[in-house]
């Protein structure tokens, strides 16, 4: 067996484990949100955005329904719903979308970066919301600034919604000429307390101009160009690390900050790419590092051995793979990924163990067959497949939970690893 790649070690291509390993690839049906449902966590991220919805009411039900828990305030998310005229071209689009857009800068005047937000009905009858957002963006700068991105259902799965947001942002920022100070790009959204631990950390470490995206507020506008770095704390990106790249910016390649191992690597990748010392990287982490391991252990005990089955959902299922069989002792009967991005994963696929099971895109059908015919311990899955895979007798985790819960970071360790660890033990109960 291959050794896998050593943690903290710079390579550009990171072999052992499963670097080379074959993948299944399948297409047929597939069950999962469409990217609508990243507004969910994106409006809780930038605080001043409002995300307007060009939709049916299926699209504001879908919101609604995923967010269902914001009752106390009045959420940053709405539906511009199309109805009989608009389908059938009686109505003018352009003329209703002003008039909507208008009336709602008028009851929020607290909007500063207003999303207009593609879904698979606008699509299918050809509404050009990239000249609708250029349009109102004219109309209201510089109160206002607009943007548009795709949240169709059409697309690979529903984190890809982030993925079109950052795009849209990314793309409306300013060139930065080449100077001698290198900033950091953190991309890929994150909770607001695991942000400022990371920030914390860079400050400690001595990374400075660190920047994160999405911003969270409109006016921490970014300027990106070449000389800049970028990271992905995200693992579903493509779109958006390609159009920082288009700007100049350079990815530092890494695992992703999940887990102690995984956070410890990323944060490492850093440090190598601005001159960190060893010994200094060891003094700032060691401490965090420790508790985060020492969180991790009461957690080994129920999961060391168990047998885990990911269905392809969100796309983090290789780096929460390479998290449960490396820091929990768990197998992996499969990993299942809706899009296998080989160098944005390369290094958490060296760590995975060889002869993992790989598959990218879904068969719902065949996959189901592949599950219940190896009956694992725990399966993670989306919420369409948890009932009825729960009904036969199996135990499951949602995996848009992981999604919306803060996972990434040392201290957040134990609380991914109790994700995993809960279902197990409302088993167990069960059965006595």
């Amino acid at each position: 067996m291959n050794a896998p790649a050593p943690i903290g070690t710079a390579q550009a291509t990171p072999i052992g484990g499963c670097s080379t390993a074959p993948v299944l690839r399948e297409r047929g049906q597939h069950e999962v949100f469409c990217g609508l449902t990243g507004i969910v966590w994106l409006h809780r991220k930038i605080q001043d955005a409002f995300f307007l919805v060009v939709g049916s009411r299926t699209c504001a039900h879908l919101i609604q329904s995923a967010a269902g828990v914001m009752i106390f305030a009045e959420p940053r998310f709405a539906t511009a719903i199309l109805d009989e005229r608009d389908l059938a071209g009686i109505a003018d689009i352009d003329d209703e979308l002003d008039r909507v857009v208008q009336k709602l800068l008028e009851r929020r005047p607290e909007i500063k970066l207003l999303f207009l937000v593609g879904s698979c009905p606008s699509e299918v009858i050809k509404i050009d919301l990239k000249r609708a957002a250029e349009r109102q963006s004219r109309l209201h700068t510089p109160r206002v600034r607009v943007l548009s991105y795709s949240g169709s259902g059409i697309e690979t799965t529903f984190t890809q919604g982030e993925d079109a947001c950052l795009t849209s942002i990314v793309q409306s920022l300013q060139h930065a000429v080449i100077s001698e100070t290198k900033s950091l790009i953190v991309a890929g959204a994150l909770a607001d307390v695991v942000e400022d631990q990371f920030g914390r950390l860079f400050a400690e470490l001595g990374v400075a101009n660190v920047r994160f995206l999405p911003m969270r507020r409109a006016a921490d506008t970014l300027a990106i160009g070449p000389g800049d770095v970028y990271i992905l704390a995200q693992p579903f990106l493509g779109d958006t690390a390609r159009a920082l790249e288009e700007r100049g910016a350079r990815r530092i390649a890494a695992p992703f900050p999940l887990g102690a191992e995984g956070t410890t690597a990323w944060l490492r990748a850093i440090a190598d790419e601005f001159g960190i010392s060893r010994a200094h990287f060891d003094k700032v982490t060691a401490a965090r590092r420790r508790r985060a391991e020492q969180a991790l252990a009461r957690y080994r005990e129920k999961i060391a051995g168990k047998r885990v089955f990911l269905f392809p959902d969100s796309q983090l299922e290789i780096p929460l793979a390479r998290f449960l069989s490396r820091e929990l002792g768990a197998t992996i009967v499969e990993a299942g990924t809706p899009y296998l991005h080989r160098d944005h994963l390369a290094h958490d696929l060296a760590l995975l163990p060889e002869g993992t099971a790989l598959s990218e895109g879904q068969d719902v059908d065949r996959q189901l067959a592949r599950c219940m015919a190896a009956r694992p311990d725990l399966t993670v899955c989306g919420l369409g497949l948890a009932n009825p895979l729960e009904a036969q007798g199996m135990t499951t985790k949602w995996s848009i939970e992981l999604v919306f819960t803060p996972i990434q970071g040392y201290e957040q360790a134990g609380d991914l690893a109790e994700l995993f660890a809960r279902p197990l033990t409302r088993r167990a109960r069960l059965e006595v």
